[in-house]
């Protein structure tokens, strides 16, 4: 069974880097279910097969899915064949919170943050593989050169940190890049007060041209230009911490 580019698909196949993913699923899961996310071939459902633990896997890929039903008994109620970006995460065990975990296809492993964080109550734990430089942005802290809106976007809902370095030839095929295992634990800093809409404007405005001081990217938002005179609009959006975005939209929200 040959790994498909259409849907970003570079198999694990470093066994013993598998066993560790699971366990560390396992011990963070502590009794709740876990969902993976892309099981293609098995490599870290097989070791979840036989645990005392809940668990379903969803994959796009029907041919992936058919697979896992021929190679593995007793896993066909477990199967969820679609698209993960499509599913329903708050009923996916009967409206328990859940683990999500999996060797995420690159082509989307940011939708999968983003869709995660949508349904972030029912998601207290993440454990997920990335490309290196995807990996880098999400944790990046404020002041670095990878820090930008997917950096804010995550980290106002869940820490971030690396837990495993992987190289390519872990996979096969093997990608031409490293990879990390990003463990991310919920932790929301976002008040009930600010809008999540607005809030999500401000960064992704701030970061859509990061050259620029906010006074300028920022304006189209300012009603009262009296706003502009604090200094947090001289600076440009690399400086602000997360806190620093929450404050500057509750500013423009309550102008």
């Amino acid at each position: 069974m040959r790994a498909k580019k259409s849907y970003g698909q570079h198999f694990l196949v470093n066994e013993s880097l598998a066993e560790a993913i699971v366990r560390l699923a396992i011990e963070k899961a502590d009794g709740l279910p876990i969902l993976e996310v892309g099981p293609g071939k098995g490599v870290l459902t097989k070791h979840l097969i036989g645990q005392e633990i809940d668990f379903k896997a969803v994959d796009a890929d029907r041919d992936m899915i058919a697979y896992l039903k021929r190679e593995f008994k007793g896993i066909k109620d477990r199967l969820i064949s679609g698209d993960f970006l499509k599913q329903r995460l708050d009923t996916m065990f009967d409206e328990k919170e859940f683990v999500l975990l999996g060797n995420f296809p690159y082509n989307i492993s940011s939708q999968i943050i983003f869709q995660s964080i949508l349904y972030q109550n029912h998601i207290p734990w993440i454990i997920g593989m990335f490309q290196k430089e995807m990996a880098d942005r999400i944790i990046a802290p404020h002041g670095s050169k990878t820090y930008g809106a997917i950096s804010v976007l995550t980290q106002v809902y869940y820490q971030g940190k690396t837990v495993f370095k992987v190289s390519p030839g872990s996979f096969s095929p093997p990608p031409k890049v490293n990879s990390s295992v990003l463990l991310f634990e919920r932790n929301p800093i976002l008040p009930k007060e600010v809008n999540t809409g607005q809030f999500r404007s401000v960064v992704k405005s701030s970061f859509g041209q990061r050259r620029k001081m906010l006074r300028n990217t920022l304006k189209p938002m300012i009603e009262d230009e009296k706003l502009l005179e604090d200094a947090i609009f001289r600076k440009r959006p690399e400086q602000l911490s997360v806190q620093n975005f929450i404050e500057l939209t509750l500013m423009i929200q309550n102008q």
